[in-house]
C-alpha cells in the first residue's frame, strides 16, 4: 500500500465500532501555526488524495504547529476508506471551528446534512486551498434537484455558473492540456510574482501529472505556470508546441449571501506529485498565507515519516485501510 508507511491494514470484512472516528487528527506541536485548525478533505478516484493529505497534515502539525484533521470518503458499512464512495465524507462538522479548508475531492455528491458545513464555511468567507481535481470537486449526477447541486462543476444555476470550481477557485474542469500519463509538468514561476512570499523557497517543481487546461484568469494572481514535458521524468524536455498555462494562483471569492474570502489553487497535487520538495513547500506556504501568518523564508518540508505514494490511475486505489491506519 502507498501513503504513509508503517500502517496496518484493516480487514475487508471488519465493521467499525459505533464510536470509531472516521477521520484522523494530528495535534499541533509548538510552532507558528499553534492554535490554528486546518481541515483537509480528501476524496478522489484517481490521484490518491487519501495518501497526499495525511502526509501534508502530519507535516503541517509536526513541523509548524497547526492542528490538522483529515477527512476521507468512507464506506459507511465497513468504515474503510473508499475513493469511489462519492456521497459520504464523515466529519465535515469540524469545519465549524476550522481556520482553513484544504480540499482535494473529485465529483463528490454529498448529502445536504454534510454539504451544509462546506456551504456555511464558504459563506463565512474563510480561506480555501484547493488541489488538482478540486476544480471539479462536486458533481450532482444522481440528484440534480439537490439544494447543493449548484456546486456541480457544470452548474448553470444563476450566480453559480460552473459551480464551486469557477466561483471559489477560479476555474472548473475543462480538459487535459498535457498528454495525460505521458507528459509531466515543469513549474515556471511567474516573474511578475517573484516577490510573492508564497513562492519563498520554490524554484524547482516537476511533477508527473500533466498540465490541466485553464482559461484566462482575469481575476487571479498567477504564481506558477506549467510547461508540458515530453516524458514522465524530471529531465524530460519541454514540449515547446504547447503553451505554458497557470498551475498555481490566488484570488478572492464570494458566494451568494456570503462574505469575501481568499483562495489558493493548484492543478498539481497527486500523492506522487508531493515527492517534489518545492511543491510541498508551495502548499505549506499557501497554508500560511491563507491563515494570515508570516511565510517562512524556506519552510522545512522534510517528511515526518516514511512516505510511499501510489502512482495515479483509476485502477490504483486499493481497499483495506481505515482512517485509523493514518494515525
Amino acid at each position: 500500500m502507498g501513503g504513509l508507511a508503517g500502517c496496518s491494514n484493516s480487514t475487508a470484512t471488519q465493521e467499525p465500532q459505533p464510536d470509531a472516528e472516521q477521520w484522523v487528527t494530528y495535534q499541533g506541536d509548538d510552532g507558528p501555526g499553534k492554535g490554528k485548525r486546518i481541515v483537509l478533505i480528501s476524496g478522489d478516484e484517481e490521484y490518491r488524495s487519501e495518501e497526499a493529505l495525511p502526509m501534508l497534515a502530519q507535516l503541517l502539525a509536526k513541523r509548524f504547529g497547526f492542528t490538522c484533521t483529515v477527512l476521507f470518503s468512507v464506506d459507511s458499512l465497513t468504515g474503510e476508506i473508499d475513493a469511489n464512495e462519492q456521497s459520504n465524507i464523515p466529519g465535515l462538522a469540524s469545519l465549524e471551528s476550522a481556520d482553513l479548508m484544504v480540499i482535494f475531492t473529485r465529483f463528490r455528491e454529498l448529502p445536504p446534512d454534510q454539504m451544509r458545513y462546506i456551504d456555511a464555511y464558504l459563506k463565512a468567507g474563510k480561506p480555501v486551498v484547493g488541489l488538482r481535481t478540486s476544480t471539479h470537486a462536486f458533481h450532482y449526477a444522481k440528484n440534480p434537484g439537490d439544494p447543493y447541486a449548484k456546486y456541480d462543476f457544470q452548474s448553470t444555476a444563476p450566480g453559480w455558473e460552473q459551480g464551486f470550481g469557477k466561483i471559489v477557485l477560479g476555474e472548473t474542469w475543462v480538459s487535459h492540456h498535457g498528454d495525460h500519463g505521458k507528459e509531466g509538468t515543469r513549474g515556471l514561476n511567474n516573474e511578475a510574482a517573484a516577490a510573492n512570499p508564497i513562492l519563498n523557497g520554490v524554484a524547482d517543481i516537476w511533477v508527473p501529472t500533466d498540465v490541466y487546461t485553464v482559461g484566462p484568469l482575469e481575476d487571479a494572481d498567477v504564481l506558477v505556470y506549467g510547461q508540458s514535458t515530453s516524458g514522465m521524468t524530471a529531465d524530460a524536455p519541454i514540449n515547446k508546441d504547447k503553451a505554458a498555462l497557470p498551475v498555481a494562483w490566488t484570488r478572492n471569492y464570494t458566494i451568494e449571501g456570503g462574505k469575501e474570502g481568499k483562495a489558493f489553487t493548484t492543478t498539481m497535487g497527486a500523492s506522487i506529485d508531493l515527492l517534489n520538495e518545492d511543491l510541498r513547500r508551495l502548499l505549506v506556504n499557501a497554508c500560511f498565507w491563507a491563515v494570515d501568518q508570516p511565510i517562512p523564508e524556506k519552510a522545512d518540508v522534510a517528511f515526518v515519516s516514511s512516505y510511499q505514494p501510489t502512482m495515479f490511475g483509476f485502477d490504483s486505489f486499493k481497499k483495506g485501510k481505515s482512517p485509523a491506519d493514518y494515525k
